[in-house]
């Protein structure tokens, strides 16, 4: 196999395993509030989670931004919570002030956070250039969440099918319910995760 197919390899692995629990749960986290007619606005949000990660990554694989482990380790978790927490409190984001495009912002800024714990792990495996290594992982990285969020699109769009079907209320109430039972699993395991990997 030649050196970016491993890195593609090693990056979707890195995300699509258990040890990237804590990746995996902040994906939940931002689909959590998407139905399918909503593909735009999660596109957004998923592009500015890029977007940060990959600036991270890069800056952090050339050393040019050292970060402490343990306190990345510790705020991974918390972008999970904080993310969760908004989606259970911005109940009308579409009407709001912003129309819920600050969601892109505050992804973005929490993306930053992800690509540092990403490159924890990529820094350890280069040896010399890191230009295909770093392309490799971070397009592997990008394939995963693809994977990742298409699982949750179609569990969370059955989800709100189940909850319709029991009458909770119509649709509405149904992908309310959603929202806020998804949600509120993620802040648990998270809160968790965060109390478990403080830094003090």
């Amino acid at each position: 196999m030649s050196e970016l197919g491993t890195f593609v390899g090693l990056g979707f692995r890195h995300i699509v395993n258990r040890e990237a629990l804590d990746h995996i749960l902040f994906l939940l986290a931002l689909a959590a509030v998407y139905r399918w007619e909503d593909w735009r606005d999660a596109l957004w949000v998923v592009t500015a989670f890029t977007v940060g990660h990959s600036i991270t990554l890069g800056l952090a694989v050339t050393d040019a931004l050292v970060l402490p482990t343990p306190v990345i380790e510790f705020l991974i978790p918390l972008t999970i919570l904080v993310t969760g927490v908004e989606n259970i409190a911005a109940r009308h984001r579409a009407a709001g002030r912003w129309h819920g495009r600050y969601r892109a912002g505050f992804t973005a800024i929490f993306g930053l956070v992800h690509g540092a714990g990403f490159a924890n792990y990529l820094r350890s495996l280069i040896a010399d250039s890191i230009v295909t290594p770093l392309f490799g992982f971070n397009l592997g990285v990008e394939l995963g969440q693809v994977i990742v969020l298409a699982l949750a699109a179609v569990l969370l769009a059955g989800l709100d099918q189940l909850l319709s079907a029991r009458r909770t209320g119509g649709s509405v109430m149904a992908y309310r319910w959603r929202v806020v039972g998804v949600s509120a699993a993620v802040v648990l395991v998270a809160a968790r995760m965060a109390v478990e990997r403080r830094p003090w």
